[in-house]
């Protein structure tokens, strides 16, 4: 028995790269498998994801690598995107891998279901790495599972979640991994590389780059050895970035714009990069000296950025202050944790509080061991990453990501112990219920068991809506009517371009600000000026959704506008139904 255990565990320590990637074979083709209706209805839920495959398409379609500009929105002139083409690359590559044999329709509904999941197999190895080197050579397995139950970091990767974030995530464990290597340069390296990768994606996950050069400058400072990690990472950072610039950003990325990676940012990798690698080649023996290098590099970097782009000390987007506070300062995901209802807060919060837990026990029982500096750099993450969801509950998924190293730490501690008791009460029932509180999903099932928080009728009849009009067999008898431009809700644009072939005028991103702003005009002003707007952007049609969460605004806040008089019954003259199928959500208009 001991010989096969032995055995096991061996296999399990040296296979475990390959033992990794088939389980992640196995696990996506149960999410496949799980999700095949939505693939099949080609349910991308997120306007991101939507605006993701229209950039895609045109991209196969012969727009240009560094033409970025969307022309199905906001017609004729379109508006320009603050993404790039990286995330394109593995959905055009599998849309052309797979036409031949089904079809350019089913193409796309595949390739939309499989590539998020291809960033999932580089986040499991990065755990892996990670927890192997800080907890256990055999732990990596019990972090697979801990991160499969997270409840919403696992969802950047499903099928259909084709936008960035996973792919961000993936960069984000892989950031974690090169903090604890043993291997001072190839850590630095990782770090280095993955930080690029990432911001040349977007900007998202900038604050997490920034702390993890602040983590390796720290090393830096505390031990002079740790200058070969600083200098990799200094030079795979600043050549990164550049290399990232070069190649994947769009014509209007080459501005100094703030939201991306533009001539501003960059300057400032790159500026990091050379200060960081000369503080490495300096390195002076005195610990008091290269703090105060390190402070003075960052100082010079900070007053650098202020002094040569005020214009982006402010919002990074660049908004006007109407547009910020009717729309993008109301954008749920961009407000605190503490903001959100207790159903969505709490499950949210329990794994990353697990892990900042179990950091900390890992930290203090390594005191003294090879490990304690490794363990030190996570916990320090695993802090800031708390701290980030009292900013935007959007850093919800990096937390727990970040979480997964301290509850596999915790979870390797007590587990073994619990199965190894003499009673069986405790084995199995006390297992369980460890495994539960560890991982957090006491949180979602107290939910479940206590009936707070639930939400309203009204919030679920908005749900409702949203979601049925959105659907395939909602959008799709649009293409029955030859292709116009259809003036619907910002909201609703992304989907009306990825399921028809009509163009709309806004979606939600703040490059598209002007047009935004005409769409709620129109519909919060008088019938006259929403008819004199519709005309101005040439549309001929006009789709709305009622109780959709965008109408509610709309109807509720401005109730004499046009919308708000359209909901209550108010016929206009110069507005005429147009017949959908029996049992639409959706109503339809055309503009005399």
């Amino acid at each position: 028995m001991n010989d096969t255990r032995n055995a096991l565990a061996t296999e399990l320590d040296r296979y475990w790269i390959r033992l990794t990637l088939i389980a992640w074979v196995v696990i996506a083709i149960f999410f496949v498998a799980q999700r095949w209706s939505a693939i099949h209805w080609l349910s991308l839920g997120d306007t991101d994801d939507n605006m993701r495959l229209a950039q895609v398409r045109a991209l196969l379609d012969g727009q240009g690598w560094y033409d970025l500009r969307n022309y199905r929105l906001n017609p004729p002139q379109g508006f320009d995107i603050h993404w790039s083409r990286i995330v394109d690359l593995p959905i055009a590559g599998l849309i052309l891998l797979l036409r031949p044999f089904v079809g350019v329709a089913e193409a796309e509904k595949l390739a939309c279901g499989i590539a998020p999941l291809i960033p999932l197999s580089i986040t499991l190895l990065g755990i892996g790495a990670t927890v192997r080197r800080l907890v256990a050579p055999l732990a990596w397995p019990l972090a697979l599972v801990f991160l499969m139950g997270s409840t919403v970091a696992i969802l950047m990767f499903m099928p259909d979640r084709i936008d960035h974030h996973g792919w961000q995530l993936a960069m984000l464990s892989l950031t974690v991994a090169g903090l604890c290597d043993p291997k001072d340069a190839r850590g630095g390296m990782t770090v280095g590389l993955g930080s690029a990768l990432s911001l040349t994606i977007g900007l998202e996950m900038l604050p997490y780059c920034a702390m993890a050069g602040a983590i390796i400058a720290l090393r830096w400072v505390w031990d002079a050895d740790e200058r070969r990690r600083l200098l990799t990472y200094a030079l795979s950072l600043g050549g990164g970035c550049a290399a990232g610039f070069a190649l994947f950003a769009s014509e209007a990325n080459r501005v100094l714009r703030c939201d991306a990676l533009t001539p501003v940012w960059l300057s400032v990798f790159v500026a990091a990069g050379a200060l960081l690698a000369v503080l490495a080649l300096v390195s002076p023996q005195s610990r008091t000296v290269r703090l105060g290098l390190a402070v003075l590099a960052g100082g010079v970097i900070v007053a650098g950025f202020g002094l040569l782009f005020p214009q982006c000390l402010g919002r990074p987007e660049q908004v006007s202050d109407e547009l910020y506070a009717n729309w993008l300062g109301n954008v749920r995901e961009a407000k605190p944790i503490y903001r959100h209802p207790l159903r969505v807060a709490f499950p949210l919060a329990a794994l990353p509080v697990m892990g900042l837990i179990g950091a900390g026990v890992a930290t203090w029982r390594a005191r003294g061991t090879p490990a304690l500096l490794g363990w030190a750099c996570v916990a320090l993450f695993a802090v800031f990453a708390m701290l980030m969801l009292l900013w935007q509950v959007r850093a919800g998924p990096a937390a727990q990501v970040m979480a997964i190293p301290g509850v596999t730490a915790l979870g390797w501690i007590i587990l073994p112990w619990l199965l190894g008791h003499q009673s069986l009460f405790v084995r199995v029932f006390g297992t369980v219920t460890v495994f539960v509180i560890i991982s957090g999903l006491f949180a979602g099932l107290a939910l479940k068991w206590f009936p707070i928080d639930r939400p309203k009728p009204y919030v679920q009849r908005v749900n409702r809506a949203s979601g049925r009009c959105v659907t395939m067999p909602a959008m799709t008898p649009l293409n029955r009517i030859p292709r116009q431009t259809i003036f619907t809700f910002v909201d609703l644009g992304p989907r009306l371009i990825t399921l028809t072939h009509h163009d709309a005028i806004a979606g939600p991103y703040h490059r598209n600000g002007d047009a935004i702003l005409d769409v709620q005009h129109a519909f919060k002003r008088s019938p006259e000026e929403a008819r004199a707007i519709m005309k101005r952007h040439g549309a001929t049609l006009m789709l709305v959704c009622p109780n959709m969460a965008e109408s509610t605004v709309y109807r509720d806040r401005a109730p004499n506008g046009f919308y708000g008089r359209l909901a209550h019954g108010e016929k206009f003259p110069w507005l005429v139904p147009v017949p959908l199928p029996k049992g639409s959500p959706l109503r339809l208009f055309r503009i005399r």
